[in-house]
């Protein structure tokens, strides 16, 4: 029986069929991104709701799953983990009594600010080779890809 590959090489190298080589780079990335944040005790899907939080605040937890790309129910976890370490609050919404707006707590700021540090430190690793220009290209393609008309 064949040895199986390493990244990089054969079907998981530059002959791969695009949408597994995205897989991989995702999986990549999500690795050296929770190694990065082990060390705050953070997780990759509780940074990508703070930073959302950070970005776009007050919003529900049905919101934010969509906008972190998991299932409510993933969100109800990353919730209640985050309420637990006093990271982010609810408050009841100002016109739908049913609904609660979560935001960042003074110790949610601090957190995702030393988490950003790490996350950005990564993400200037990966890009070191590439131009401006090429950084720029790439993301506008996977942003296109993302949008629903080009699917």
């Amino acid at each position: 029986m064949d040895d199986l590959p390493e990244a990089g090489e054969g079907k998981r190298g530059v002959e791969g069929h695009l949408g597994y080589l995205l897989r991989q780079a995702a999986h990549a990335h999500r690795q050296h991104v929770e190694q990065q944040l082990s060390g705050l005790c953070l997780t990759l899907p509780q940074f990508s709701v703070l930073t959302m939080l950070a970005a776009y605040p007050g919003h529900s937890s049905a919101d934010l799953a969509r906008l972190a790309l998991v299932t409510p129910q993933t969100m109800s976890v990353i919730v209640a983990n985050l309420l637990k370490a006093s990271l982010i609050v609810r408050t009841p919404h100002r016109v739908h009594g049913r609904i609660q707006t979560i935001a960042l707590t003074d110790a949610g700021e601090a957190m995702l600010e030393g988490a950003k540090k790490r996350v950005y430190a990564l993400e200037a690793e990966i890009l070191r080779d590439l131009a401006p220009e090429a950084q720029a290209a790439i993301r506008q393609w996977l942003t296109r890809i993302a949008q629903p008309e080009t699917r």
